[in-house]
């Protein structure tokens, strides 16, 4: 029969001094909690046959170090910094885009104490909090007013619901398409209070399509970009200017959803040269303009909507504006972004640009140098060709040449490998391709690369710690 009394009390365990340690740490609660539960594991661990403690002090170790591992777990948050080696740049699952540095900075200095968020520092009253990034999304779009929101669906839904409610709305067939999450463009429409018209086929659609359908309880006419997929073939599709001409002959407005929500000038030739600019919507006409922060933008998730002042005001007074306003950080985190779209400096300063403009050999220069501290630590690390991706359900079909960094060792394989890396500190993401994984420097922060190496090296050698 075990000896149970090798076990010591509670009260002697939280007389010593790491044990009061923990409770300085985590909570005198938590600790006594955790000690508890250690105790009674010990227990049942002698009740099942399992090897006991040599000794009372043998037994209170065993117990500290399984309650400071509980403590840990629990404590631990679970959104965690993640170093992104997979080369996709939007990745849905690892946050999308992350912020610049100034965005960054901007949202903790405003997150420590209070903030003008609706104070109207010059006349000493009540403010709006919709007049934030409002300034700066006019420069930028050249629209006459603009508004954020928690996102784009969420965007389309507020439009919608303050537009178009009990009414008709016109949409191509070939424009009801699905996002991420299963959510469906034909869905939002239908919870905005809005009837569903559809006209022509998946593959073309005419102007006189549209034309045909409008009558007296015609809404909105509403253009969907395919973000996340393309059709190529036998298609036709109106163009922005036209389709606005259409609406406002007959004195309805032009929605438009172009999701990703691209701002930057792209090089000719380069990837993004055929994306739709949120400025060239506003020059066609279209009177309400909704996209991402999150995506292209590169800045937080939001929805933003920018467009014709009349029709916003409409928008802004809609009771659904509250449930899906955002907060000071959001704020804080777009201003500062389209600060850097505004002085020319977002190809230098947001991440998600940068990686969309990085040039070949820039990654090269990376690889090599990460492949070369690889086989100093006596790792077998080679070069491949490869392409990286954009992501967030953006620009479908372009790809990005890279040079990623290959491993193969044959004393863990790429599965076993790739999971170390991911249950390491900080957790590290990669993919697996052809029994190697690749590790994609495009995606990887330049001031990350000697923790990557590191956390490379030690997943290697089989300890899930860098």
């Amino acid at each position: 029969m075990p000896d149970f009394r090798v076990i010591p009390s509670i009260e002697q365990l939280r007389q010593r001094p790491a044990v009061q340690a923990l409770g300085r740490e985590y909570g005198h609660a938590a600790t006594l909690e955790a000690l508890r539960e250690a105790a009674g594991e010990l227990r049942r661990r002698l009740a099942d046959g399992g090897p006991a403690p040599a000794s009372t002090a043998e037994a209170a170790a065993d117990i500290e170090q399984r309650a400071r591992e509980r403590l840990a777990a629990t404590f631990r948050p679970s959104l965690r910094p993640v170093i992104n080696a997979t080369g996709v740049i939007l990745h849905t699952n690892l946050g999308r885009a992350p912020l610049s540095r100034r965005a960054a900075e901007h949202a903790a200095a405003l997150a420590r104490g209070y903030s003008n968020l609706e104070y109207d520092l010059v006349e000493g009253t009540r403010g709006s909090r919709h007049a934030h990034a409002e300034a700066l999304l006019r420069a930028i779009t050249r629209a006459e007013a603009a508004l954020v929101t928690n996102n784009c669906a969420a965007a389309m839904l507020l439009v919608l619901s303050a537009l178009a409610r009990g009414r008709e709305v016109i949409i191509s067939r070939g424009e009801l398409v699905e996002i991420g999450g299963g959510f469906r463009v034909p869905e939002i429409l239908a919870q905005s209070g809005a009837y569903l018209r559809e006209v022509g086929t998946t593959n073309r659609t005419r102007l006189g399509d549209y034309g045909l359908a409008i009558g007296p309880r015609t809404g909105a006419i509403v253009r969907v970009h395919r973000s996340n997929f393309t059709i190529e073939g036998f298609t036709e599709r109106p163009d922005a200017a036209e389709l606005a001409a259409l609406a406002h002959r007959h004195g309805l407005p032009l929605i438009e959803d172009l999701g990703s929500g691209w701002l930057h000038e792209a090089p000719p030739g380069g990837p993004l040269a055929g994306e739709p600019r949120v400025q060239a919507s506003i020059r066609a006409g279209v009177d309400v303009v909704c996209f991402s922060g999150d995506k292209l933008l590169g800045g937080p998730q939001a929805g933003i909507i920018v467009g014709r002042a009349e029709i916003l005001a409409r928008v802004r007074r809609h009771p659904l504006m509250r449930a899906v306003r955002v907060d000071k950080l959001t704020y804080a985190a777009l201003e500062a972004t389209l600060v850097d779209y505004a002085t020319g400096r977002a190809a230098d300063e947001v991440p998600v640009l940068r990686m969309l403009l990085m040039p070949l050999e820039a990654i090269v220069g990376r690889a090599e140098t990460l492949a070369s501290r690889l086989r100093e630590a006596g790792i077998a690390a080679s070069l491949v060709d490869s392409q990286s991706a954009i992501g967030g359900g953006s620009a479908p079909g372009e790809r990005l040449p890279t040079r990623a960094v290959a491993l193969a060792p044959a004393e863990v394989g790429a599965a076993a490998l790739e999971r170390r890396l991911r249950l390491g500190e900080p957790p590290v993401v990669a993919r697996i391709e052809d029994d190697r994984l690749l590790i994609d420097l495009r995606t990887v922060m330049p001031e990350e690369d000697e923790t990557l190496a590191l956390a490379l090296v030690a997943a290697v050698r089989g300890s899930d710690q860098t």
